[in-house]
């Protein structure tokens, strides 16, 4: 039944569109609904594809070419046939229309604003609607405090943990096996951002998470794997910087470099009214900015001079910062 469906009930959606017919399954039953004709040739291509399931193993490139029709241009390409989604503020809509319409977006943005959410629901839907071949998702392994070479195990099972928030949009969007069998058939991989050098992906949706943690090196290459046919999401948090010294950041320097560079390339700001967590993220990341605009303002407080007066002394350090 799943080779009869295809991947996201793409076959079915096939047979629908080629012969105006409703199409829904129910158990292991199919049900044809429309004219009388069209639910006769409808009818047929299953049976067609059926057998060929039964006889290959899957269903073959000629029962698929016939079904090709006009581009499907109704409600059912949209993002918002996905299970749990749909975009909630103005800053996501304007996200997810620069993802549509460029090649390469750069998404910034507060913690809850569904950056990587939306990459990875926009991603499902260009392979859905045969935009794209794959879907490649990287993250630099950099993260406060932890390094690759502390943890216990397999390379694979130490880069894992960094990955953990894809695998969450992934499953979230999908059930838990589709997303199994895609990774089986390498249509979806996850990998450390280390294991992208060298390579040049055509007609692949690429997501970077996270790009805060790269350095300008690494940020330049992950640029560079872009091949033919393919499109770019690169989303970070420039406040939520893990490297040494902020000012390492790649991603600081892809959006100062790449704002004004056209070419269908666009850089989307979402701020904290685009935080879709639970409410109290939003207190969160308010307490924060007022706190650290605080500390960044001159702060020098008097003491007694040995000749009677007061002389101005730096004030403590900020607690977290050195």
């Amino acid at each position: 039944m799943q080779e009869l469906f295809g991947d996201f009930d793409s076959n079915l959606r096939r047979v629908k569109d080629r012969f105006r017919v409703k199409v829904y399954a129910k158990g292991l039953d199919v049900f044809v609904a429309g004219e009388n004709q069209d639910v006769t040739e409808a009818r047929n291509v299953l049976s067609q594809m059926l057998q060929s399931i039964r006889r290959d193993g899957g269903v073959s490139e000629e029962v698929l070419a016939s079904l090709e029709s006009a581009p499907d241009n109704s409600a059912d390409s949209s993002l918002a046939h996905l299970p749990h989604f749909r975009p909630i503020t103005k800053g996501q809509e304007t996200y997810l229309r620069a993802i549509e319409q460029n090649e390469v977006v750069l998404c910034h943005g507060p913690a809850g604003t569904g950056k990587t959410y939306l990459a990875v629901a926009a991603a499902i839907d260009f392979y859905r609607r045969k935009r794209v071949q794959r879907i490649v998702l990287s993250r630099p392994a950099v993260e406060a405090g932890e390094n690759l070479g502390f943890l216990p195990g397999t390379l694979t099972e130490k880069v894992n943990p960094y990955l953990i928030p894809l695998f969450d949009a992934l499953n979230d969007l999908l059930r838990f096996e589709k997303v199994k069998r895609l990774m089986d058939r390498n249509v979806v991989e996850v990998a450390p951002l280390a294991f992208m050098r060298g390579r040049s992906l055509n007609n692949s949706f690429m997501i970077l998470d996270e790009a805060q943690n790269t350095t300008y090196a690494q940020m330049k290459m992950f640029l560079t794997r872009m091949g033919h046919g393919s499109r770019m999401v690169i989303t970070g948090d420039t406040t939520q910087i893990d490297l040494d010294s902020p000012t390492k950041s790649g991603f600081i320097h892809a959006l100062r470099i790449l704002k004004n560079a056209g070419g269908s390339i666009a850089t989307v700001t979402l701020d904290k009214t685009d935080v879709v967590r639970n409410p109290v993220v939003q207190r969160i990341i308010d307490a924060y900015e007022k706190h650290e605009e605080a500390w960044d303002q001159p702060r020098r407080t008097p003491r007694p001079a040995s000749n009677g007066t007061e002389e101005l002394a730096p004030a403590e350090a900020e607690p977290g910062r050195e």
